[in-house]
């Protein structure tokens, strides 16, 4: 089996420290002809003869991606990505099968599968499609981590600076807030300036940007102030 310079260099680029391909398939020359492939451009494997067997598997801390035939002994690769789905699992899946037709790869595509691939397939277009699916995980778990980090900043703030928070996100000024929430004007500079200062927010666009990656909404003024 051989691998070409472009395809080396592809495959690495998305394997980042931690990347794992998983590999459920029930005959053993593809599970062995797969994992060589991978390893031969540096990234992890961990091969499946069974789905359950995968299920049970702790999920990998970095990128991952499945390589999942669509034919399996007992239940159907497709019922297999329904289960992965129901359990909250975001792995990108790249579909294969012996028996492809384009009815099936739609359906895979519909489900949310990265790829799809009938058997034989090229070597280079299975090692790019993993390639890709790496990428898009590590973009996933880059945002999750994120989203992660600006929740505990948004935790960090006091319940009268959260308060002030939802008034300046109602466009609301100083002694407009002040009014509202029975303060002097001089008390809601402060709360504005700690919001500020504690969401590491540069300006108001970039507050209501991360209130907005919060699913925080504007607090409404009791009476129109404007």
């Amino acid at each position: 089996m051989t691998t070409g310079t472009n395809s080396r260099k592809t495959a690495e680029t998305a394997a980042t420290e931690g990347s794992v391909v998983y590999i459920v398939d029930d005959d053993k020359g593809i599970r062995l002809s797969l994992s060589t492939l991978m390893r031969s451009v540096g990234l992890r494997v961990e091969a499946f003869e069974s789905p359950d067997e995968f299920l049970r598997c702790p999920p990998a801390a970095g990128p991952s991606c499945l390589i999942l035939d669509v034919r399996l002994r007992g239940k159907s690769g497709m019922a297999i990505h329904e289960d992965i789905v129901n359990r909250g699992m975001r792995i990108p899946v790249v579909f294969m099968t012996g028996h492809g037709d384009i009815e099936m790869g739609v359906k895979a595509m519909k489900a949310g599968a990265q790829d799809f691939f009938a058997k034989p397939f090229k070597d280079q277009d299975m090692l790019d499609a993993v390639a890709q699916a790496l990428a898009r995980d590590n973009e996933r778990l880059a945002a999750e981590a994120a989203l992660a980090d600006l929740r505990a900043l948004y935790q960090s703030l006091s319940p009268r600076e959260k308060e002030v928070m939802g008034f300046v996100l109602s466009g609301l000024l100083n002694k407009q807030i002040a009014y509202e929430m029975n303060l002097s004007a001089i008390t809601v500079k402060v709360h504005r300036g700690h919001v500020m200062r504690k969401m590491n927010a540069c300006s108001m666009p970039d507050l209501v940007r991360k209130a907005e990656s919060l699913g925080i909404g504007p607090s409404l003024p009791r009476g129109d102030h404007h």
